[in-house]
C-alpha cells in the first residue's frame, strides 16, 4: 500500500434520494486525499439518480434491481483504489472516517478489515424508533470494539483491495446476512478490527413495523451461520439471546395466574421480566446518564419489542432449519 492510497468509496443505493446528498457530500468533504466515490444506483425508482448526477457523481447502475451486494460487486469491478471503503447510502461519514480507516489499515498488514460505528444519534432526528435504533447500536458496537468475529457491520467498512480479491465477493444471496459471510472468509486469514475512530450517522429505520419486520428477517436468516459449531457456543450465551429468551417467557407466562387461579404464581413473569431486564442493566444505565428519563422508558419498551421479535426470529429460523435442506445450506452459497 503506497504512501496515500486512492481510496475507493462504494456507495450503493436503492431508494434513499432523501439523504443520498447527505452520504454523498460527506465523502466529497473528506480530509483524505485522493478517494474517487464509486456509485451504484440500484435501479432507483426515486430522484436518487439525479441527486448523485447533480453533485457531479458518475453513476453507475445495475441491468435490474437485484441487491445490495449485487451493486457493492459491481461497484468493485469499477473501482480502482488500493483500499474499498464500502458506504451505505444512508450513511454520512464523519470528516476523518476515510483517514483514520487508512491509517489502521496500514498499521497492521494482518487487519483485514476496518469496520466503523454509528453517531449514537441519527441522521435526521424525525423519529424515535430511529433515536432507539441507532443508540442501541451504536452502544453494542461500543461495547465490542476491537478485533471481532462472527457477524460484520457492513454499513462502514474498508479492506485493502488486495484482501477484497482474497475474501470477496459478496454473495448475492444474502441480502441481510452478506456480513456474516464474508465475516467466516475473513476470520480465517486476518483480523477484522471494530472502532469507533471511523464513524458516520445513520438513517436507521422510521417506524416500528419496518424496524421489527427487519429484526425478525435479519434474525431468522442468520440461523444457518449461527448453529454452526464454531458460532452457537458463543450466540447462546450472548446477553442478547439470554436477554430475548428471558423476555418471551415473561411474555407467555403473564397468562399463567389465570390459567391456574393463583395469585402466587404471577411472580414467574416478574421474576422473568425483572431478569429480563438485569441482563442489559449496563445498557439502561448508559441509555438512562445519556439522554431524558422519558426517552430511557421509552428505549426500554422499544428493546423488549425487539427481544421478543428476536425470540420469533429465532424460533422460525431453526423450524426452517429443521424442516429445510436449502435453508440449512444458505451459509454454504459463499464462495470457496
Amino acid at each position: 500500500m503506497t504512501s496515500a492510497p486512492l481510496v475507493s468509496v462504494i456507495v450503493p443505493n436503492y431508494n434513499y434520494a432523501e439523504v443520498l446528498a447527505l452520504c454523498l457530500r460527506s465523502v466529497q468533504e473528506q480530509t483524505y486525499s485522493p478517494i474517487e466515490i464509486v456509485y451504484v444506483d440500484d435501479c432507483s425508482t426515486d430522484d436518487s439518480v439525479r441527486v448523485a448526477e447533480s453533485m457531479g457523481v458518475r453513476v453507475l447502475s445495475t441491468p435490474r434491481n437485484s441487491g445490495v451486494c449485487v451493486a457493492r460487486n459491481l461497484g468493485v469491478e469499477h473501482a480502482r483504489g488500493e483500499v474499498l471503503f464500502f458506504l451505505d447510502s444512508d450513511v454520512a461519514l464523519a470528516p476523518d472516517a476515510v483517514a483514520q480507516a487508512v491509517e489502521l489499515l496500514r498499521s497492521d498488514p494482518g487487519v483485514g478489515a476496518v469496520c466503523g460505528n454509528y453517531e449514537p444519534v441519527p441522521l435526521r432526528r424525525d423519529s424515535l424508533v430511529k433515536e432507539y435504533r441507532t443508540l442501541y447500536r451504536h452502544y453494542w458496537y461500543l461495547v465490542a470494539e476491537g478485533p471481532i468475529r462472527g457477524f460484520l457491520p457492513v454499513a462502514i467498512i474498508a479492506f485493502p483491495a488486495s484482501v477484497w480479491a482474497e475474501v470477496g465477493p459478496w454473495t448475492a444471496e444474502l441480502t441481510q446476512s452478506e456480513g456474516t459471510d464474508v465475516g467466516e472468509r475473513l476470520a480465517e486469514r486476518y483480523t477484522v478490527l471494530l472502532t469507533s475512530a471511523v464513524r458516520g450517522r445513520h438513517d436507521d429505520d422510521a417506524t416500528l413495523r419496518v424496524a421489527l419486520r427487519k429484526v425478525f428477517t435479519r434474525t431468522r436468516v442468520h440461523v444457518p451461520f449461527f448453529l454452526q459449531p464454531r458460532y452457537a457456543p458463543g450466540v447462546v450465551g450472548s446477553p442478547e439471546s439470554a436477554a430475548s429468551l428471558a423476555a418471551a417467557l415473561a411474555a407467555v407466562t403473564v397468562p399463567v395466574p389465570l390459567l391456574t387461579g393463583s395469585a402466587w404464581t404471577a411472580a414467574l413473569p416478574a421474576l422473568l421480566l425483572a431478569t429480563w431486564l438485569g441482563i442489559d442493566r449496563r445498557m439502561y444505565r448508559f441509555v438512562f446518564t445519556t439522554r431524558t428519563p422519558g426517552f430511557g422508558l421509552f428505549f426500554v419498551g422499544m428493546h423488549f419489542l425487539v427481544n421478543l421479535t428476536i425470540a420469533a426470529g429465532a424460533g422460525t429460523g431453526i423450524l426452517q432449519w429443521l424442516t429445510s435442506r436449502s435453508f440449512r445450506r444458505m451459509y454454504a452459497k459463499a464462495p470457496a
